[in-house]
């Protein structure tokens, strides 16, 4: 039998789209359906690699871990990966098509859709539900005529739409009531209910202008969905991280058994979810940091990856934190800061960068940081992989047991001079084995880099990195999860899920929804 759909359309970016088609994932999987996400068109910096070596947006992998199924990137066909203000890296079904102007990329507005229907239709002869996920809002006149990813997939799915609105910010009515003036009788007959995300207060209050809203649309309200603190799903993009800002920098031992991380929040900052599992570590303290001001002076800071390694590296250039970088490396003789480059960060972190291809940008070649002395190269073709890899033994300044868990997404090739240590062995990459050497540390361990993504994530590591950091503080250490079979990070995640669905279904009408579906 063809799957059911239902689809989660928005008044705007950031009302909570994705939160809640992850939490109906999440309760639909529970009910004990099969269930699969989907997102026909993607934009984001945040995305994950499948088994297959595919890439795909990081909101449909959390929709899917909540459903209790694995990513595949039929789940997201079209990622839109920007790289500038006037143009975005294509990647269809998996792998990079190319770079293009959203001129050049609505020429293609045919070809796109019937990639997306096919990509639909693999999900629904496979699954009971869809939980389509729409992007923006359904509203933007400018956009409709190119809609893939809306109402043009709502008809496509024939699926009913939920529409989510943000109370928190204020105007919500006028927001939902605007959105239906700029609709058609068509796109208006699709949408089913309406649902209010991050409400707070007293919902009794807010009963008139629900009453007001029903009457005025013809639709009713499904629920109020309160404003959820400490969610850790991960986010569709850095859009999330505004909403966060860094805590005020301190000097070192001046919080106690705090071990202070400084993420550096570049403009193109992309999979900031590898630090995710910092914030759950405790006495840990992650902020982001966008200027001078900001950066104090942290037992770590991060360079963390980016879609635009040289023109993100000319901003911190240009702002002043690279030299407050390394002023915390020079000056701190006794206490050094950890500096750590992951993907982008990594490739900042080396002598040059050489871009004669134009992969890139404009830059056939340009000086890095100088903290690791590597040479970086773009080239044309991505390497994507699920990866597994060992740390290699004395080159931090502490070691593991376990295999490492992860993956690779990056565009650049880099080469180690005068015998600089690699960082990592890769062992196996999509389940063939390889031995690849991966990263470099300098000569003391203080600065390393690395393209493994999600390296993190994995328990033992990062236990030891916060216990190395905590000994250098004089603190004692904390206990470490040695065990393989123990995931703390995936753990979490799924008492994540079941909290976000617990919320969600104690506080809109899932009698209604099954309704509209045909469903019990």
């Amino acid at each position: 039998m063809r799957a059911k759909s239902l689809m989660i359309q928005g008044t705007g970016s950031n009302v909570g789209k994705s939160i809640i088609a992850c939490a109906l994932c999440r309760i639909l999987s529970q009910d004990g359906y099969r269930v699969a996400p989907f997102k026909a068109q993607n934009m984001s910096l945040n995305s994950f690699v499948t088994k297959d070596g595919k890439e795909m947006g990081r909101a449909q992998v959390a929709q899917a871990e909540a459903a209790g199924v694995d990513p595949m990137v039929e789940m997201n066909p079209i990622l839109l990966k920007p790289i500038g203000d006037c143009g975005s890296q294509v990647v269809v079904m998996g792998k990079p098509l190319r770079n293009m102007s959203a001129q050049e990329y609505y020429k293609c507005k045919g070809e796109m859709l019937v990639i997306v229907k096919d990509a639909y239709n693999t999900l629904a002869s496979q699954f009971d539900i869809i939980v389509i996920e729409g992007a923006g809002s359904p509203a933007e006149i400018n956009l409709k005529e190119n809609d893939i990813v809306n109402m043009k997939m709502a008809e496509i799915a024939d699926a009913p739409v939920v529409l989510v609105t943000d109370i928190d910010r204020g105007g919500a009515f006028a927001w939902i009531v605007g959105t239906f003036e700029l609709l058609n009788e068509t796109e208006r007959n699709h949408i089913f209910g309406i649902v209010f995300n991050k409400f707070r207060g007293d919902p009794a209050i807010l009963q008139p202008g629900i009453d007001m809203l029903e009457r005025r649309t013809g639709k009713q309200v499904l629920g109020l969905v309160p404003f959820i603190n400490g969610l850790s799903i991960d986010d569709e993009d850095s859009v999330s991280l505004d909403n966060n800002p860094p805590v005020p920098p301190f000097a070192k031992g001046g919080q106690g058994e705090i071990i202070d991380i400084a993420i550096i929040k570049l403009p193109r900052i992309s999979n900031f979810t590898d630090f995710d599992s910092f914030e759950h570590h405790n006495g840990v303290s992650i902020r982001y940091v966008d200027d001078t001001n900001g950066l104090g002076n942290p037992d770590v800071i991060i360079l963390p990856g980016t879609k635009n390694t040289i023109g993100d590296l000319l901003w911190i250039r240009a702002n002043g934190l690279e030299n407050a970088i390394i002023k915390c490396r020079d000056t701190a003789r006794h206490a050094p800061t950890m500096i750590i480059g992951i993907c982008g960060g990594y490739q900042m972190m080396g002598k040059e960068i050489l871009d004669v291809e134009c992969v890139e940008s404009n830059h056939a070649r340009i000086q890095g940081m100088g903290l690791l002395d590597v040479t970086t190269t773009f080239l044309p073709e991505k390497c994507t992989y699920q990866a597994k890899a060992n740390l290699l033994p004395d080159t931090l300044l502490f070691s593991t047991q376990n295999t490492l868990t992860g993956y690779e997404i990056h565009m650049g090739r880099t080469i180690l001079n005068n015998g600089i240590r690699p960082l990592l062995r890769i062992t196996e990459r999509s389940d063939k084995p390889v031995d690849v050497p991966d990263g470099a540390v300098s000569h003391d361990g203080m600065h390393w880099g690395t393209y493994f993504h999600g390296i993190f994530d994995n328990d033992e590591f990062r236990s030891q990195l916060i216990n190395f950091l905590r000994k250098k503080k004089g603190l004692s250490p904390l206990s470490i999860m040695l065990s393989e079979e123990k995931n703390l990070t995936a753990h979490k995640k799924e008492i994540h899920y079941d909290n976000l669905a617990d919320i969600v279904r104690n506080n809109i009408k899932m009698n209604l929804i099954y309704k509209r579906l045909g469903l019990k």
